[in-house]
This record gives structure tokens, sequence and C-alpha cells, in this order.
């Protein structure tokens, strides 16, 4: 039986946020699919995605200065949500976090949580200008119900789970838009992702995935609102007293649309949606000082440019690899050990390759919800991007190596894509404790040899760990072997296995390429 949580302490907020990250990541593409509703942008499941993304990034620095208090862990959540927030949905999600810090501060017990969700759901409709049933809010505001009176954290957890569910569901009743298209509210939908996520925490039980959610509905122009709405979003931090936020409101209702202020203490953000979006900053600057100001145009015009017609981003393990990749016209993103990068460095990294095309290669498996959702915001931005699923570094630099920006873009993302698909990878890594793997107990200190990313192999060093891989690598054919070396590792591990490859497969060839530090001690690829 899975041990469930009495309180929500530090570790319990910190694993809230992975896991929701990971459920957003999951779902980004269905719930963006559903995005009608109040602009029918489709980028609701990228932009909650991005919101939690920072929530967790701030949550991980305070458990790296030190090992954080609850209230600590909980602030931080809030505060990067905050800074964070991306849309409409995500700028009200940030509000209900804050709402539910507000009052988790005090105590983390199943009491607490239900007062704290009350008090979120109400935080959140006081922030929105004008309030719609059949949205996030109404299923904010239905978690809340389902658990007043409050209980043992588990059982507070799972009512308002299953209330926000059931008012999930119910939202294309509610809201005309919805039932046209014949979905449900897709940021009403991340909620429930998010608070899935928190009764996995503290039950340790999986959920299913929400009732009444199509996967990818097809949602025509017809089923949208006809009418047209202003053509920009604006979203920005602000530094500003209470009073001034007061009267901005005023002005920035009076200029657009779904307007949305969340924040307090001095720090809000700002959401809105304008015609004149100059006007909407300069209301900002008259109220305090308004900083991080995002502009979208909803057409998805973007500004007329000197651009480079396509390029190459990719995302790689060490220095020596960035020089590799860089020489071939690519633009790196460096990986290091346990600092994967956010959606928010890729997204820049493709602005800096100033290009109308962009091919996409994370090369790790676990960033794939991260770059997808960096490609989603660069589309927003105008920017055509090719994301190609390469699950490891020896596949990015395959795809690199049979890109060609003179071809057609969809024939140059496919020969990439299949020169990655063509070539399996494997990683030498050395376990940190005693553990249980695909291949058996392995403890402290020994080699394991994974093949695309499991455990095949557990050895003593890692020239014979590494041979005895390379030859299950090998055992069901391939012509070119690439080995890709840290500087850690033995300079003679890549000259043996050369020597191995040369006498024992001839008609196989080898590349070796050296990562630099902080890389695996050894990646192969075969191909």
């Amino acid at each position: 039986m899975p041990q469930t949580a009495q309180t929500l302490d530090a570790a319990a907020v910190r694993s809230w946020c992975v896991r929701a990250l990971d459920a957003l990541g999951r779902e980004r593409e269905e719930i963006d699919a559903i995005n009608v509703y109040p602009v029918a942008d489709g980028d609701t499941g990228t932009n909650l995605y991005l919101t939690v993304e920072s929530a967790a990034q701030a949550v991980e620095a305070v458990f790296a200065a030190e090992e954080p208090h609850a209230t600590d862990a909980i602030r931080a959540m809030a505060h990067g949500a905050l800074i964070g927030a991306r849309g409409n949905s995500g700028t009200i999600l940030s509000q209900l976090l804050r709402g539910m810090a507000s009052v988790l501060a005090d105590g983390r017990d199943g009491d607490h949580l239900a007062r704290s969700l009350a008090a979120a759901a109400r935080a959140a409709r006081e922030a929105v200008a004008h309030p719609v049933e059949g949205t996030i809010l109404t299923v904010a505001g239905a978690a809340a119900d389902a658990c007043v009176g409050g209980g043992s954290l588990v059982a507070v957890a799972r009512g308002a789970y299953e209330g926000a569910r059931s008012a999930l569901a119910a939202t294309p009743g509610q809201l005309a838009v919805l039932e046209r298209a014949g979905v449900v509210d897709a940021g009403g939908r991340g909620l429930v992702a998010v608070l899935g996520a928190l009764v996995e925490v503290v039950t340790g039980e999986a959920q299913v995935r929400p009732a009444g959610a199509p996967h990818r509905p097809a949602v025509s122009a017809d089923a949208c609102e006809a009418e047209d709405g202003p053509a920009f979003e604006v979203i920005y931090l602000l530094e500003a007293e209470d009073a001034a936020v007061e009267r901005l409101r005023g002005r920035l209702d009076a200029l657009g649309d779904s307007l949305v202020v969340v924040g307090g203490d001095g720090l809000w953000n700002v959401h809105v949606h304008v015609d004149d979006a100059g006007a909407a900053v300069e209301a900002g600057v008259e109220a305090g000082r308004p900083y991080r100001i995002r502009i979208t145009h909803f057409s998805g015009a973007s500004e007329v440019r000197e651009q480079a017609q396509r390029a190459v981003v990719a995302v790689v393990p060490g220095e020596g690899l960035a020089g590799l990749c860089e020489e071939a016209g690519a633009t790196t993103v460096l990986a290091r050990p346990g600092e994967p990068p956010a959606s928010g460095e890729l997204v820049d990294a493709i602005r800096r390759a100033h290009a109308r095309e962009v091919v996409l290669l994370p090369n790790d498996t676990d960033l794939r919800h991260t770059a997808g959702a960096a490609a989603e915001q660069a589309r927003a931005e105008g920017i055509r991007v090719a994301l190609i699923p390469t699950r490891a570094a020896v596949q990015g630099i395959a795809a690199l190596a049979v890109h060609e920006p003179e071809r057609r873009f969809d024939e140059d993302v496919v020969a990439m894509t299949a020169a990655a698909g063509a070539t399996r990878y494997a990683e030498l890594a050395v376990a940190e404790a005693q553990s249980f793997t695909s291949a058996g107990v392995c403890q402290a200190g020994d080699v394991l040899g994974l093949i695309e990313g499991d455990v095949a192999v557990i050895g003593q060093d890692l020239t014979t760990t590494a041979r005895t891989v390379l030859d299950r690598m090998l055992s069901a054919g391939g012509e070119l072997v690439t080995l890709i070396v840290a500087d850690e590792t033995p300079a003679a591990l890549a000259a043996e296995l050369e020597r191995h490859v040369r006498e024992t497969y001839l008609a196989v060839d080898t590349a070796t390429y050296h990562a630099g530090a902080g890389a695996p001690a050894l990646l192969i690829g075969v191909e």
C-alpha cells in the first residue's frame, strides 16, 4: 500500500511542482487543441506549462540553497508562478497558487488545504475584471466547494480533484463557445491536471485522465466566437502600490478585455487583451515600473526583419560537443549535469538563431515536454519550428550531419528525422547507490551500460562494460559507430573501442568526438 501524507511538507511541495509540470507536459498539446476561449489561439496548455515550470524552478532554487521549511517552498512556488505566468489561464493559476500559499503558510494539514482552496478561488475571481462561468474560475470554485469542512489531507485533495473533474465536464453547458466546439474549458482542464498531481503526491497513486476531455478535437473557426476580439495580448510584471493598481485596473478595463491583475505586496502580473498595446504599457508606466513586457499579436504576424531562412537549435551535454555543433552551423544550448535547460532557454536560443525556420533537437528524452513548450512559444511569435524528438546527442549529430538548408523545409526535417531514428544509442554511467535495474541489482560504483535508456549491462570497469554494450548493439547490424567521450573519461577508452570495432567488425566505421567537461562518461551511437 502506498504511504499517504498527513501534512504538506517542503518535499511534498517540490514533488507537487514536478508532477504538475510532468502532467501538463503530457497533456499540453491536447489542452492547446481545445483552447477556444477567450481567444482560440491554441496556447493554453503551453502557457500553463510555462507558468508551472517557473514555479518549479523557484522551488528548486530554494532547495539548492538549503533544506527549506514548507512555508518557504510554498511561497517560492507562488512567487515563481507569479513572475513566470503566461496567458490568461496561466495568470489565473498563479493567483490560485498565491491564494493557497497565504493560508498554507499557517498550516499544511487537510483543514488548511481546504481553506486554502477556498481562498484561492476567491482571490482568482477577484483578480479577473469580468468573471465568466464555464472557465478555470468555475472549476477552481467547484474544487473548493467539494472539500468544505476539511478532513484529512488525502480526503481534501481527492475531494477537490473530483469536484474539479465534475465541474470541468459541465463547462460546455455553461459557455456557448465550448458547446459549439464540443470541448471542455482548456484552462479548467489544466487545473484538473495540477490538482491530480497533488493527489498523486499525498496518496502515491496515479490519477486517471480527466473525464470529458477529448483527445485532439477538430475545432473549426465557425465553432469559435464570431466577433473579432482585440489584436494584442499584453503581459508585464509591475512594481506598484495598491492604490495605483486599482486605478490601472480601471484604465485597462476601458482599453480592452480579458483583464487579469494578480499579485500583491508591491509586485503584480498584468494581463490584458487590447487593440492599442502601447496604451496598455503606458498605463503601466503611470502606475509604477513595468518590466518583462510581452506583446503578442493574435494573428501570429511577426515583425519584418532580416532573417536567415533556416537554422538548427541543439541541446548538447558538453562544451566540446557544443563547439562541434556550432562549427556545423547549429545554435547550441548547454545541458549541465542535473541542470536541464528550461523552455525559456530554448525559446531564447530559437530567437538567437534569427531564422524564419528552425529545427529543434532536444537530444534528451526528459526534455520532450520542455522542448514542445518552447516550440509552441516560438510558433506563437511567428517562427516555423519543427521539433525532432532526438533522445540522445548521438541522434542529434546524425540529424545534423544530413541537414541541408537548401532543401525544402519539410524534406530537410524528414531527412534529419530519418537519420536520427536510424541511430540506436547507449550511455555509460556510474551507479551512485544500490538500486534495482532491468539488468539486476547494482551497487554503488558499478558501471551501468544503458541501451535506449534501459540498463542492459552492469559491469565493474568502463572498458569491459563499454565493449559489451557495443557488441550487443552491433549484433543487430550497423555501418557507423559514433563515440562521444567526456574529459573525465580515460583517453585510452575510445582508442580501445575503435580497435575492437576495427578488428571485430570489418565493415563498420568509427567516429570519436570529445564532449568536454561535465558530459556523460561515454555516449555510443550505432547507425
